[in-house]
C-alpha cells in the first residue's frame, strides 16, 4: 500500500520537510497580511483585510503561532533609532509636540495591529486566543514579553469593567451558560447538574461579566451564599443536600468562589469590580443584608509555612510577639516530627491539641498579616485584600477536602467587604499595611491563652 512509505526513513523526512514548508508559507502569508493591513489608509478597507488575517490566525498550528510571535516581536516593534531621536528632541524640549512625537516613536506598530483587527467582527475573540497562547508559552519564550505588555494593555482597557455587562445566572439561565459555569467552576467543582441547581436557589446568587463583542461567554462569575451569620466552613454551602433558606433569614451575603472562565484575560482585573458590583446589587435587592463577606482558601499556607527556616524569621513583629510565634512554629515542628507538611493530613490533624491548633492560627494570622503585601504573597489573600476587604476571621477544619488540607491543613478565611471602607483599606495594602480585625491579630499576641479548640473556629472582632 502507498502508504507504507511513510514508514521509510527519507520518504518521513521528506514528507516532514514539505510540511515545513506549507506551514512556512501560511505563517509568511499571514505576516505579509498584517502588514497590508497596517498600510493601508483607507478606512473601509481596514475591516475586510482584518477579516482575511482573522482567518488566517484561525488556521494556525501551535508551532506556527510560534513563528507568528518571534515575527511580531522582530518586525513590528519600534524602530530603536526613531524613539532614541524622539527621546532626545523632547529631552530638549519637553513640550507638547515633542511627547506625541516620542509616544509615537516608542509605540510598537503591533498595537495598532491589533487595534485594527479588534475593529473586524470576530477580532475581540481572535485576540483573546492569541494570548491565550502566548500565556501558555511565555515561561519558554521570554522575548514575547513585549508582546504580552502590549496584549495586557490593550485588553485591560477593552475589557474595562465600564464596557462589561453584569448577569445574575439562574436556572432558567441558557442551557450553554449553565454548562460553562459548570465546567469552568474552579475552586469548589460541581458534581452535575443537581449539584449547580442547589447553587442557584433562592438563598444562592450567581453573577458573571459579559462582553458584548462575546455576549454569550461569560469572562469572569462569583457564586454567593445568602445566611443567617458569616460562615465558618464550606461543606455547608456547597452540600446538595442542605435545607433552602429562607429571605427572612439573610444577614450576611458570603461569596465563595469566583472563577474565570478565559485565560486569555489573565490579569486583566475582573474580579475586584464584579465583587463590588455584586454587594451592591444585593443591598438593593436585599436591603437588610448588612455584612459582605468571603470564605476564602490560603492556598499559599502551607508550602509558605513547611519551606520556613527555623527559627522563623518575621522581622516586622515585635520582640514578644516574635519569641511567641517562633515558640508556636516549634510546637507544630515537635507535633509533626519536623515535617509540617503532614499537617496536609488528617490523621495528623486530629492528633493535634490545644496548644497546637493555636500555633497553627498564629502562624496562618502571620502569614496573611505580614506576608501578603510582599508580590510572594498568597495570591487570593493579596487578590481580597488589594480589592479593599478587611482580613476578618481565620477558621479551623473549614475545608477537609484534599485540596483544602493540602493547601492550608483544612484553614479558610474570611475577608470582610465593608463598602464604606474598602477604598481606605485598598490604600493600606497598597502601601504595604493589612487592615485586620483584633480577632485576627489576638492570634499572635495572646496564642496561649485560647478558650478552647472549637472557639477558635468563630473568633469574632
Amino acid at each position: 500500500m502507498l502508504s507504507d512509505f511513510s514508514s521509510i526513513p527519507g520518504v518521513r523526512r521528506a514528507a516532514d520537510r514539505i510540511g515545513e514548508i506549507a506551514s512556512d508559507r501560511l505563517v509568511a502569508k499571514a505576516l505579509r497580511e498584517c502588514h497590508r493591513l497596517l498600510s493601508v489608509r483607507a478606512e473601509a478597507n481596514s475591516p475586510a483585510i482584518a477579516q482575511q488575517v482573522i482567518g488566517l490566525l484561525e488556521q494556525l498550528t501551535e508551532r506556527e503561532l510560534d513563528g507568528l510571535f518571534d515575527a511580531l516581536t522582530r518586525e513590528f516593534s519600534p524602530d530603536p533609532k526613531e524613539a532614541l531621536e524622539a527621546a532626545q528632541t523632547y529631552a530638549l524640549s519637553p513640550d507638547a509636540n515633542a511627547l506625541a512625537a516620542l509616544l509615537d516613536a516608542t509605540e510598537p506598530p503591533r498595537q495598532e495591529l491589533f487595534r485594527r483587527l479588534n475593529r473586524a467582527p470576530g477580532g475581540t475573540a481572535a485576540i483573546v486566543r492569541l494570548r491565550r497562547h502566548l500565556l501558555s508559552r511565555l515561561k519558554k519564550n521570554p522575548q514575547w514579553q513585549s508582546i504580552e505588555a502590549d496584549l495586557l494593555h490593550l485588553l485591560s482597557s477593552w475589557f474595562n469593567p465600564g464596557f462589561l455587562e453584569m448577569r445574575r445566572v439562574d436556572w432558567n439561565s441558557p442551557a450553554h451558560l449553565l454548562e460553562q459555569i459548570i465546567q469552568h467552576e474552579a475552586v469548589h467543582t460541581i458534581d452535575g447538574w443537581d449539584d449547580l441547581r442547589r447553587r442557584l436557589q433562592r438563598d444562592r446568587r450567581c453573577f458573571a461579566f459579559f462582553h458584548p463583542q462575546l455576549a454569550n461567554v461569560p469572562l469572569i462569575f462569583v457564586e454567593v451564599a445568602l445566611l443567617p451569620e458569616m460562615p465558618s466552613a464550606i461543606a455547608p454551602l456547597i452540600d446538595k443536600g442542605a435545607p433552602i433558606g429562607t429571605p427572612r433569614q439573610f444577614r450576611v451575603a458570603a461569596f465563595y468562589s469566583i472563577s474565570n472562565c478565559e485565560s486569555g484575560l489573565r490579569g486583566v482585573n475582573l474580579g475586584n469590580f464584579l465583587i463590588k458590583r455584586v454587594a451592591k446589587e444585593l443591598q438593593s435587592e436585599l436591603p437588610q443584608i448588612k455584612t459582605f463577606c468571603t470564605l476564602s482558601p490560603i492556598p499559599g499556607f502551607l508550602t509558605w509555612l513547611a519551606k520556613s527556616p527555623q527559627p522563623l524569621p518575621a522581622p516586622k513583629l515585635k520582640s514578644a510577639s516574635l519569641k511567641r510565634l517562633q515558640e508556636a512554629h516549634r510546637w507544630l515542628l515537635a507535633a509533626t516530627d519536623n515535617e509540617l507538611a503532614k499537617l496536609s493530613q488528617v490523621d495528623t490533624l486530629s492528633t493535634l491539641g490545644e496548644k497546637q491548633i493555636e500555633a497553627l492560627l498564629a502562624l496562618a494570622s502571620y502569614y496573611l498579616t505580614y506576608e501578603s503585601p510582599e508580590t510572594s504573597g498568597d495570591a487570593v489573600a493579596r487578590f481580597h485584600l488589594d480589592n479593599g476587604a478587611r482580613l476578618e476571621r481565620i477558621n479551623v477544619l473549614a475545608n477537609t477536602s484534599s485540596t483544602g488540607l493540602k493547601q492550608s491543613a483544612g484553614l479558610m478565611v474570611n475577608y470582610l467587604y465593608d463598602l464604606q471602607r474598602v477604598e481606605e483599606s485598598h490604600e493600606a495594602f497598597v502601601n504595604g499595611s493589612v487592615v485586620h480585625s483584633r480577632a485576627v491579630k489576638s492570634l499572635i499576641q495572646r496564642s496561649s491563652q485560647r478558650r478552647g479548640r472549637r472557639s477558635s473556629s468563630v473568633l469574632q472582632d
